[in-house]
């Protein structure tokens, strides 16, 4: 297997740290719009499978000639969303699959933006999912941790757990903390904003999907390992869009642990205008720039992936199902957990970066094996879950089981 990762981030360099210790591949091109970026990740891992180059992700000539140049035949997309579409046409063009971790943009309904939807994650690139198909080539989706691992277990829930699901909860939270900063999210800013001030999506039968308002219907919900209980609140996120399409289940949502301070920052943020894209003019040295508010929030904050050193807890992604087994009720919740200070000295990397860095390299190397197969636009819950689990542990970062 030949692969193009582009983005040579957080989470791109923890996919470097993570692969350079498996043998399923012959090279990995990193790609980034700062060469220097890709080259420093390229040079810590000492492999001479890895090798650095310059793209800009938006530029999708550009990107399908990098992957016809390496003859790499998989591209992995470690950017943030806005340049999902970009990347996956210029995989569709040069022939090669692709995956990402988080899904194209959604749009608000422009009339009934909290009770119905707009345009969904994930509607553009499934609107091209026949081509994909037609050309027996495979766009796999959503292959983060969350979505990706979340969407693994509800597929080996409904294979393996339960008889009927009456309602599958992604249930994510965490217990860090990172010392020196009142304000620094783990975690790309851009995309948090994105995902915590979109309105929700929530899935029922009979009725499909639909929408709330952000930060809805609060629950406390008890984390495994020590976290303990986080209140979570709806956001929207790509599994409530993935797994109706291929688990029965009568009702999915997604629930995340923020907390009270970090939903007041995120509201202050809406409040101000300082969460939009489009450019305002501001004044500059050279005359008047046109700069993203969201952009210059993101340049005002550390940079997740170089706070490692300072985070001090444990981050959890799972999934909460509850059904009937045998007749009886039952009620699990399948998680993976992630200590920082074990990922920072075993890979030199955050623990949410790296978390979900892990699960698009555990996929890739099922794909290379012909473990997983497929073609068309899917999500990870189209792929038998037990091979993932399986290799998951092998890579020595286990998941758990607990009934509820």
């Amino acid at each position: 297997m030949r692969v193009l990762l582009v983005g040579a981030g957080g989470v791109g360099t923890a996919v470097t740290r993570i692969a350079a210790r498996r043998p399923f591949f012959d090279l990995m091109v990193v790609a980034d719009y700062d060469a220097a970026r890709a080259g420093a990740a390229v040079a810590a891992v000492g492999d001479d499978r890895f090798r650095a180059e310059r793209v800009d992700a938006g530029d999708e000539a550009a990107v399908a000639a990098l992957l016809a140049k390496h003859g790499c035949d998989v591209l992995l997309n470690a950017t943030d969303p806005r340049f999902v579409m970009p990347l996956f046409r210029a995989a569709r063009k040069a022939g090669a699959s692709y995956l990402d971790m988080a899904m194209s943009l959604s749009r608000p309904h422009p009339e009934r933006p909290y009770e119905e939807c707009g345009v969904k994650l994930g509607d553009e690139q499934f609107a091209l999912a026949a081509e994909w198909e037609q050309a027996g080539a495979l766009a796999l989706v959503g292959m983060g941790v969350e979505p990706g691992l979340s969407d693994v277990f509800a597929r080996y829930a409904a294979d393996e757990l339960f008889d009927g699901i009456e309602e599958i909860g992604i249930r994510d939270g965490a217990n860090l903390t990172v010392d020196g900063y009142d304000f620094a999210p783990s975690f790309s800013i851009w995309t948090t904003i994105e995902e915590c001030l979109n309105p929700p999506v929530v899935y029922e039968q009979g009725r499909g999907w639909f929408t709330t308002a952000p930060f809805s219907e609060p629950e406390v919900f008890d984390f495994p390992d020590g976290i303990g209980p986080v209140e979570c609140v709806n956001v929207e996120h790509e599994e409530v869009l993935l797994v109706p399409r291929w688990v029965d289940a009568r009702r999915v949502t997604f629930k995340y642990g923020l907390g009270t301070e970090f939903i007041e920052t995120l509201k202050t943020l809406h409040l101000l205008g300082l969460d939009r894209t489009a450019p305002v003019t501001v004044p500059g040295a050279d005359g008047p720039v046109a700069v993203s508010p969201r952009d210059v929030v993101a340049a005002s904050l550390p940079d997740p992936a170089t706070l490692g050193d300072r985070m001090r807890g444990k981050t959890c992604a799972g999934t909460w199902v509850r059904g009937v087994k045998d007749g009886r009720p039952r009620e699990v919740y399948l998680y993976h957990v992630v200590d920082n200070e074990w990922s920072m000295a075993e890979y030199g990397c955050q623990a949410v970066v790296w978390q979900t860095a892990l699960n698009p390299v555990v996929a890739l190397e099922l794909l290379a094996t012909g473990a997983w197969s497929g073609s068309g636009v899917l999500g990870p819950e189209a792929f038998p879950a037990r091979p993932f689990l399986d290799l998951l542990t092998e890579y020595g970062s286990p998941w758990g089981l607990r009934e509820q």
